[in-house]
């Protein structure tokens, strides 16, 4: 009967701790968020970007102690808050972070009914020039710690309303005061092999007139596909290079439509060419162009670059390598000029003489004239980028786009090489007229902008076979004729590491004197239950006589 009551009391006794425990655990319970990994790379041997991976630590915000040991800590900031002067301090003061966490706005990048004829609202438009800017120091420094994207959520803005809160009255999370821990269980990224990048090409071959044996000339249409950013998870480009694919796709499909009548083919070949490697110094096209058949090379009368044509300005530059006061250059240009002007558009000419031995091509039509083929790139950019400048990264994002300003910039461009192909220079013609059937279709052009902006696009995460690159094939494919993929590797003065997406576990953890508390609280429970036992089994006298009982003394013999 004794042992049965025991028994019992044992059981009831187990259950109660093991609430306790649960209940200690439940108190602890992680919200998880999925997070974006800034970009690991090296150059040239120099090593740039996030270079550890694993996050371990307590959260503060930047209210954190000044002067105090960061290196234990991750840092929540809201991306629009983030200076270059605060991380500055960060970096060269050798404050080293246990981490950095980078939200954005919830809806950022996200196009509305009042913005989807615009650029938006003027404070968007402050917003992502400050995230512009913040992308471009990340990008350019070696940082010894990880740091992370996120989006904000209710969870994330309620754990950084208090840690705010906790941190301005001098209460930091730490392990004895306990706080919110943030924890992405990672291995370091590892290095990856050469990246493969690929190009593809589509033709539209032009009509010869009767008896004429010469070789038809062609001009190129191309646009760099790929982009980069300080997140490649995020790295969507939609204007750069979005609105450059997007006008070279639909080019493709009006002129396949006017060149599919034999009255309406054009005595020029137009060959269409969508790059990869434009971020890296246009290394695609660069690989692209060697490997042009010898007859093309000298059949190619010029090329046009499509690059970053998709704000609501109305100005554009056509930006070449060749001296403004070339012939040729002159007349390209006074068609572009002719077209725009009954768009309402403004078309400049824009010169930078390229220099060979400098590796920089801040242009892809200075590909083309590093082979000595005229070339130029229509753009909304008045000046030359630098190294991972507008190269669709974080700040680059579809509500930035203008969809109606694409449109007018496709018909500008075809209408201006309509008027060069059937020699209608100076001529007030419209072969692409709204409402006719080789009318700019607004649809198109929403659908693929809107397909580019929610797809990352950075060369070494994509592959030969990712599906954005096989549905550029299968597009050109619907227009073009001999449509082919040309496989290379990217230049290894660039190196990439793994990783670009995680999970963000947030954990609330008890303090140390909590802890202790805990402890002791079982402690004291566990002798109660003790000494409920023994009376229970045993008697109260019992216990009193074990209480009372002298302790044993043995005799040393001897």
């Amino acid at each position: 009967m004794a042992i049965g009551v025991r028994d019992r009391v044992l059981w009831q006794a187990a259950v109660a701790l093991v609430a306790l425990v649960v209940g200690v655990v439940v108190a602890d319970a992680a919200a998880v968020v999925e997070v974006y990994r800034m970009i690991q790379y090296d150059l040239r041997g120099v090593p740039l970007g996030s270079r550890r991976a694993a996050m371990n630590h307590h959260a503060s915000s930047n209210l954190a102690v000044p002067g105090s040991d960061l290196s234990r800590t991750v840092i929540i900031l809201p991306i629009a808050e983030a200076n270059i002067t605060m991380l500055n301090e960060y970096l060269q003061t050798k404050r080293l972070l246990g981490g950095l966490l980078l939200l954005f706005p919830h809806d950022y990048g996200s196009p509305t009914d009042s913005d989807s004829e615009g650029d938006g609202d003027d404070n968007y438009a402050v917003v992502r020039k400050h995230i512009a800017e913040v992308e471009q120091w990340l990008i350019h420094n070696n940082l010894p710690y990880p740091v992370y994207f996120a989006y904000e959520d209710e969870n994330l803005i309620n754990i950084l309303k208090e840690v705010v809160v906790n941190d301005a009255a001098g209460r930091p999370a730490t392990a004895m005061t306990g706080g919110y821990k943030l924890v992405i269980p990672v291995a370091d990224a590892k290095k990856l092999p050469p990246p493969t990048i690929t190009n593809i090409q589509g033709w539209l071959p032009g009509l010869r007139a009767e008896g004429d044996n010469s070789i038809l000339p062609t001009i190129a249409i191309v646009a760099s596909y790929d982009t980069f950013g300080a997140a490649p998870a995020l790295s969507v480009g939609s204007d750069n290079s979005g609105s450059g694919v997007t006008a070279l796709l639909e080019l493709a499909r009006l002129f396949s439509r006017l060149y599919a009548n034999p009255k309406t083919r054009g005595p020029y070949n137009l060959l269409f060419g969508l790059t990869a490697g434009g971020p890296y110094n246009y290394n695609g096209t660069n690989k692209w162009l060697r490997n042009f058949d010898q007859r093309i090379r000298e059949s190619m009368e010029y090329a046009l670059c499509l690059n970053t044509i998709g704000s609501s300005s109305n100005q554009l530059w056509l930006h070449v390598s060749k001296p403004p006061d070339n012939v040729f250059i002159k007349q390209i240009h006074s068609e572009f000029v002719d077209v725009a002007e009954g768009l309402d558009l403004s078309v400049e000419l824009r010169h930078k003489k390229i220099n060979i031995s400098n590796p920089r091509v801040a242009w892809e039509h200075e590909q083309f004239s590093r082979q000595r083929i005229t070339a130029a790139t229509l753009s909304q950019l008045e000046t030359a980028p630098e190294l991972f400048q507008h190269t669709g990264g974080i700040s680059d994002s579809r509500r930035m786009v203008n969809e109606t300003t694409v449109g007018q910039n496709i018909k500008l461009v075809a209408e201006s090489l309509a008027r060069h192909i059937y020699k209608q220079q100076g001529k007030q013609i419209e072969v692409f007229a709204e409402g006719s059937s080789l009318a700019v279709n607004p649809a198109y052009v929403r659908a693929w902008l809107d397909l580019l902006s929610r797809t990352p696009r950075v060369a070494p995460f994509l592959g030969k076979n990712a599906p954005i690159v096989s549905a550029f094939y299968k597009e050109l494919a619907e227009h073009t004729m001999d449509v082919s993929y040309h496989h290379d590797t990217l230049d290894s003065t660039f190196v990439f590491y793994d990783l670009t997406k995680a999970q963000l576990s947030v954990h609330q953890v008890a303090s140390v004197t909590f802890d202790l508390f805990v402890m002791l609280a079982v402690g004291v429970y566990l002798g109660l239950l003790f000494l409920i036992l023994l009376v229970t089994t045993k008697g109260f006298d019992d216990l009193i006589g074990a209480l009372r009982r002298p302790p044993s003394r043995k005799v040393k013999s001897t």
